[in-house]
């Protein structure tokens, strides 16, 4: 394919995006742990304080020593904070370590009704060592146009996840339908709405656990009037779960799986 290309220039830019927006200084890159809360205070690892939930509220108490400051107005922690969160939100509440005393941010995060901690360390490993996402080479004839066929409601699917102490719901709003090269059959893909219309489908193939992790995700434009999109695999890309063992994030739902090799989009990064 000729460089100057515009479909593969397009793609070019969507992945200097990509891979710049995963090198933002706190991002999924930094995570170094998951933890849940315990309903009396504790102690937990790699951030100073102690920490503890009521089931509704969660609780930090440290001293100033402690270095710890509020992520939003940068006062320091000296006593006790508290913070409520509904079910699947996050909160970057925490700061603390580096010369600056912003080395770690703690992010207090619900999840299954449960109120957990992730620290995000801009020092880790796996961060200061990144330099992209690896990919398959550009396929043109990956990118397939797919009908749009949408349910009279949404449909919520109960969907694993990432942790497997941890349980997700995928708001199916219908299905895109589609051919694949080589392929004399049709195949459908449960999708959510995201922004403004958008589609993602989040999907198994068989170059799982081979050259890409477990299950990827690619979304589409808003359909158009007809109900059509592009649907492009060189677009698919992984989950935080794919760089870091302390992500949440959802499983594909049960019939999301192609029996088709899609040599597309991105490789398992083999971080960890």
């Amino acid at each position: 394919m000729n460089i100057q290309d515009p479909q593969l220039a397009r793609w070019q830019r969507f992945r200097n995006s990509r891979n710049t927006a995963l090198a933002d200084a706190h991002g999924w890159l930094t995570l170094t742990s998951f933890q849940w809360l315990e309903d009396q205070p504790a102690g937990v690892e790699l951030a100073p304080g102690l920490w503890s939930t009521d089931g509704t509220t969660a609780f930090l108490t440290a001293a100033a020593s402690d270095g710890l400051s509020l992520m939003d107005t940068g006062e320091p922690v000296d006593g006790t904070v508290s913070a409520v969160l509904a079910d699947e939100e996050s909160l970057m509440w925490v700061q603390y370590g580096g010369d600056d005393g912003r080395q770690v941010v703690v992010e207090l995060a619900m999840r299954a009704d449960k109120y957990a901690i992730r620290t995000r360390d801009s020092k880790s490993p796996v961060f200061t060592e990144f330099n992209g996402v690896p990919t398959f080479g550009f396929r043109p004839d990956l990118a397939v146009e797919a009908r749009f066929v949408p349910y009279a409601q949404p449909v919520d699917v109960p969907i694993g996840t990432a942790n497997p102490l941890v349980d997700g719901v995928h708001r199916s709003v219908g299905e895109l339908v589609f051919r694949l090269p080589g392929k004399d059959h049709e195949f459908r893909l449960q999708a959510e709405e995201e922004k403004l219309g958008a589609l993602t489908v989040t999907f198994h193939d068989e170059t799982n656990g081979e050259s890409t992790d477990e299950w990827r995700k690619v979304s589409t434009a808003r359909p158009r009037p007809d109900n059509t999109v592009i649907l492009d695999f060189n677009r698919a890309i992984n989950y935080p779960s794919a760089f870091t063992p302390y992500g949440t994030c959802p499983m594909p739902v049960k019939n999301n799986s192609l029996d088709y090799r899609i040599e597309a989009g991105e490789k398992e990064p083999a971080l960890f």
